[in-house]
């Protein structure tokens, strides 16, 4: 029994990695209108979600390059954690609410900063 909540609690990790995911890039999590071997965007956007540049290429173009990489970066990664293929090796969902907060927390001192300049 409990190792079948621990399965339901891990399937949320994933789940909340495809949001993530989804918000980062602007795309649906199946699109049948993009490429063959691109409808199911967690087939192929995990590499993209590991480097600055390649990260920049695959963000919602609506945003218009109007973010803070330094908080995109990290986010993509724990994305990519929680996209996992094994579920014992995503973050549970206190480590994603602990590297949200640490991200909010960099970036609203980053723009504090700015702000004051």
């Amino acid at each position: 029994m409990h190792y079948a909540g621990h399965l339901y609690v891990k399937s949320d990790v994933y789940g909340f990695g495809v949001v993530l995911v989804e918000i980062l890039t602007g795309q649906r999590a199946i699109d049948l209108n993009r490429p063959s071997g691109r409808h199911i965007l967690t087939d192929w956007i995990k590499p993209e979600l590991q480097d600055r540049r390649r990260l920049k290429k695959v963000m919602d173009d609506k945003l218009e390059g109007k973010y803070p990489i330094k908080a995109a970066l990290p986010i993509a990664k724990l994305a990519s954690r929680c996209l996992a293929p094994e579920p014992k090796m995503r973050p549970s969902m206190k480590d994603v609410l602990e590297t949200l907060q640490g991200v909010q927390a960099a970036t609203n001192q980053t723009v504090e900063v700015r702000g004051e300049n």
